[in-house]
């Protein structure tokens, strides 16, 4: 499998018809670059579909998930990028509430 060290989601909507070149190019212009082992998230603007590009250290790899019912939990309060973990990845692609895996759902006051 591909090592990936770091999910990072770009939070703005993309045209999903893009191949391999175009979104590396989205990429390079809203990260700055593609590093390797690296993975980046996209969505359509309805958030029923998104693309990952992953840096191998070689090449790229581009791959896409639709959901068939519903849409994915993409967040649309915020500009820019955001990084993952891992866990919120998973959970991100099967359509659940990532935002609340992690830190965000440690309860620290009772």
């Amino acid at each position: 499998m591909i090592r990936v060290d770091a999910v990072w989601l770009c939070v703005e909507p993309m045209d999903l018809r893009a191949g391999t070149e175009s979104a590396l190019t989205r990429v390079v212009n809203v990260f700055g670059s593609a590093r390797p082992h690296h993975a980046y998230l996209f969505a359509n603007r309805r958030a029923n579909r998104l693309k990952v590009l992953v840096h191998d250290g070689i090449g790229v790899w581009l791959a896409a998930r639709r959901l068939n019912q519903g849409k994915f939990v993409w967040p649309r309060d915020v500009a820019g990028t955001l990084t993952m973990t891992h866990a919120q990845f998973d959970a991100l692609v099967l359509g659940l509430p990532w935002q609340r895996i992690g830190e965000a759902g440690v309860i620290t006051v009772l």
